[in-house]
């Protein structure tokens, strides 16, 4: 199972949101649940290289 952080908000009636890995990608849904089902599948899109020029985020490590 893997896990991803996101951030949303409700904007009148819709609820917007976005991955934190890729911020530059937001979606939406009338409801909630709606919202997390369009995130799981943008990320699917994301993964599958189906969106070009995607910019991620990751750490690096320093010793």
């Amino acid at each position: 199972m893997k896990t991803m952080r996101y951030t949303y908000w409700k904007d009148d009636k819709y609820y917007i949101g976005y991955l934190n890995d890729y911020p530059d990608y937001h979606t939406q849904g009338l409801s909630k649940k709606e919202l997390i089902d369009n995130l799981k599948e943008l990320l699917k899109d994301i993964e599958s290289d189906e969106i070009p020029y995607i910019r991620k985020v990751e750490e690096l490590v320093f010793a």
